[in-house]
């Protein structure tokens, strides 16, 4: 049985500048927490440190699972990255069989379902480049997906994206959390923490309004 991921008292500063303040916070597993605030207030900080590609200055960190996958609002890859669609969802499964191991059935599979999911089967071959800033969007969804994580992090996944992304974005948030997943996300969009379980409010690094 999965267990809670727990923050107690986690600071953090970029060299001087706070930019968490004593957050403690626990995550039960198959909720979606949402977190909000303005720009600047330690959201995407805050995922960074469960994602494990932050560290704390202060504070502890419990529960966090070796596998963690977070989907970035902008993806990191250059326009001109000759990768095509699949390949970057097949990203998704290099923590487990590592760059150099061949996929198995059960990659491929992984791959093919979290592809369909998120409407992207028919974009495989094109090269993210090619694809629309939502088209990109839910490749990278799909990418966190077949992770297979038990906790996703999404860092403003509905930025600048078209309705029928919200859409199927919105559907697999659901069913991730449905099967056990902690999902946690950053995001300005009301109807999303609206349908969270649970809404932190971040302001200047410190929690200012949890519900």
């Amino acid at each position: 049985m999965r267990e809670p991921v727990r923050l107690t008292d986690i600071s953090h500063r970029y060299a001087r500048i706070p930019s968490l303040r004593r957050i403690s916070l626990t995550l039960e597993p198959g909720t979606v927490t949402a977190l909000v605030g303005g720009n600047g207030s330690g959201k995407s900080t805050l995922l960074g440190i469960l994602a494990g590609t932050l560290h704390p200055t202060s504070g502890t960190a419990t529960g966090v699972p070796s596998n963690t996958a977070l989907v970035p609002q902008h993806s990191t890859a250059p326009d001109l990255f000759p990768v095509t669609a699949r390949r970057a969802v097949s990203m998704g499964r290099w923590r487990d069989r590592g760059l150099l191991r061949p996929l198995t059935r059960r990659d491929r599979e992984l791959i093919d379902t979290s592809m369909d999911r998120m409407g992207i089967t028919d974009l495989a071959d094109r090269t993210l480049s090619d694809l629309s800033g939502g088209q990109r969007q839910r490749t990278f969804i799909a990418q966190g997906l077949a992770q297979q994580a038990p906790l996703l992090l999404l860092d403003e996944p509905l930025s600048a994206v078209d309705t029928a992304t919200v859409t199927m974005i919105d559907e697999a948030v659901r069913e991730e959390s449905r099967d056990g997943v902690t999902v946690v996300i950053a995001t300005h969009h009301r109807h999303q923490a609206d349908s969270a379980d649970r809404v932190i409010v971040l302001d200047h690094g410190r929690v200012v309004e949890p519900v």
